[in-house]
């Protein structure tokens, strides 16, 4: 089955619950093909499970989540994968496999059954080992690699995927400085391609520097929802993190700055 034609990836009036409590309560964001969308939030605000919805991973109990027009739970496994990739929080390897053969995974979504890499897969995982400057240990086992290294083999599985549409779950985690710039430059070439990410973040400065639009998360609501400049102001980030803070600009690029927690 050939990859659907999308137009945005949607979730609409969202509801989940999980353990028996309201995680999500009637969230909504709409994602457009060359945006980078940032979901912020407090530590238990919903973004994990917002984003795991937005991959077909979670299942509302109420609301919709759809790609293209159609609802996700319509699409099979491999059209799911042709369109949406999605990159976990947890950074877990349990298996030894070399760099290559853990990146080439995913290209799976791609691959008839019993047919090898094509020069198209050897192409996306060759690119996407080279996006996140891990070429050089392309033969090691990712098991014996550090955290931040084995992140960057994760993210270059997600990106030999090609996606339309990459759901990215707190992706700087273990990243040095320079790592994470890197990843923002890839996701704004991603943008420019139109393709589109959306990404967890906790560095709100980076929200402000590269991102499209932000929507920020407060007890599982969507406490505000617009461009960088119109969520990450004092008053909202006092609101939701409980903290105060200062917004200004460093050599004409934006950043954050929490001061000291609100009593």
């Amino acid at each position: 089955m050939s990859p659907i034609v999308t137009e945005r990836l949607e979730v609409s009036g969202v509801c989940v619950r999980l353990g028996g409590r309201h995680v999500l309560d009637d969230v909504s964001l709409a994602v457009r093909p060359g945006e980078i969308v940032a979901v912020i939030g407090a530590n238990g605000a919903g973004k994990s499970t917002l984003l795991k919805a937005m991959a077909g991973l979670i299942v509302p109990c109420a609301g919709t989540v759809s790609v293209g027009m159609r609802p996700l739970a319509d699409l099979d496994r491999r059209a799911l994968g042709q369109t949406i990739a999605y990159l976990p929080q947890e950074r877990a390897v349990h298996w030894p496999l070399t760099v290559r053969r853990l990146v080439a995974l995913g290209r799976l979504p791609f691959r008839e059954r019993i047919a090898g890499p094509s020069a198209d897969d050897r192409d996306a995982i060759e690119e996407a080992m080279a996006a996140t400057d891990v070429t050089a240990f392309a033969e090691r086992a990712v098991t014996e690699l550090s955290g931040g290294e084995r992140a960057r083999v994760l993210l270059a599985r997600a990106l030999a995927q090609r996606p339309r549409f990459l759901v990215a779950d707190e992706p700087t985690t273990g990243l040095d400085p320079a790592h994470g710039l890197t990843l923002f430059a890839q996701f704004v070439r991603m943008a420019a391609l139109q393709r589109a990410v959306i990404v967890a973040l906790h560095d709100l400065s980076l929200a402000a520097r590269y991102c499209h639009r932000v929507l920020l998360l407060k007890d599982g609501a969507a406490l505000a929802h617009g461009s960088p400049r119109e969520v990450l102001t004092p008053e909202l980030l006092a609101s939701a993190y409980g903290v105060r803070a200062t917004v200004a600009e460093i050599e004409g690029r934006p950043v954050v700055l929490p001061i000291e927690p609100l009593p």
